[in-house]
């Protein structure tokens, strides 16, 4: 379950960090970093952090809902956790749960989010931030600042295209660039929407992904889309989009550096 990082050479290569995010809850977000970090597996080494520290929900898509060491605990000031303790193998991914007590959320320090993200990049190819939804607090905005690129997740409606404008716009101002949009939950009336959308946002659209039966079937089940119903139209979706993502080439070394070294932002 729990990948133990003595058994594996640094490779001191690492692709990408990518921020999934969104400007509310409820847009699928969480489904829709798994998804695309089962897809991407395919060809790369992935961890998954869920750092939405205040509201995360990724141990109950992944199946650990009992894991006993999470995010929360690399976070406490003076732990002696190791992140391997808190990482374990799901899927094909390797994934950095965040427990959902009140106390840990409490006792968590958002500032020390980037030296796990900082050893975390020193052993991967490529890792996705599960962003909490809001930006109004410092362990909110922080992901998106520490990576190098965002995906913005929205439901194709006009609300909901404005706040993932305002996600973006803030991204930009710390130099996170946007890597592309994934429309979710798309009805056939909405694609007009989706058609406009793709002239404010920097980056294209990554896929529309249908509003699902199976999504929610995986999400009871208590597992990722792509495990779940790897053959409904959504999982097909989100291969498209994996497929679609320019992944970077990047020195794991220097990544690792920037992580540690990066001014933790003002809210917005």
């Amino acid at each position: 379950m729990k990948r133990i990082y003595s058994d594996r050479p640094a490779s001191g290569d690492m692709v990408e960090a990518f921020a999934v995010a969104s400007g509310k809850g409820g847009t699928g977000k969480t489904t829709s970093t798994l998804a695309l970090g089962m897809a991407l597996a395919a060809d790369h080494d992935v961890t998954v952090v869920d750092a939405d520290t205040g509201m995360a929900n990724l141990l109950f898509h992944a199946g650990l809902d009992d894991a006993a060491v999470t995010l929360h605990d690399l976070l406490v000031e003076g732990t002696a956790t190791g992140v391997d303790e808190a990482t374990y193998e799901r899927f094909g991914l390797s994934v950095v749960p965040c427990g959902t007590s009140l106390a840990g959320f409490e006792a968590a320090e958002p500032e020390r989010l980037r030296d796990v993200v900082a050893e975390l990049a020193r052993d991967t190819d490529l890792l996705l931030l599960d962003s909490p939804a809001a930006l109004g607090s410092k362990s909110a905005v922080l992901p998106v600042v520490l990576a190098d690129r965002v995906v913005v997740v929205v439901e194709p409606t006009i609300p909901a295209l404005s706040d993932g404008l305002k996600v973006q716009e803030y991204a930009r101002s710390y130099g996170t660039e946007t890597a592309g949009v994934l429309f979710n939950k798309v009805r056939s009336e909405a694609d007009d929407v989706a058609a406009q959308a793709e002239r404010h946002f920097g980056g294209s659209v990554l896929a529309n992904v249908p509003e699902s039966d199976a999504v929610r079937a995986a999400r009871r089940a208590g597992e990722p889309l792509l495990a779940h119903a790897p053959e409904s139209e959504a999982a097909a979706r989100y291969r498209r989009a994996a497929g679609r993502l320019d992944v970077r080439d990047g020195d794991g070394d220097a990544v690792a550096d920037r992580f540690r070294s990066a001014v933790v932002p003002d809210t917005p």
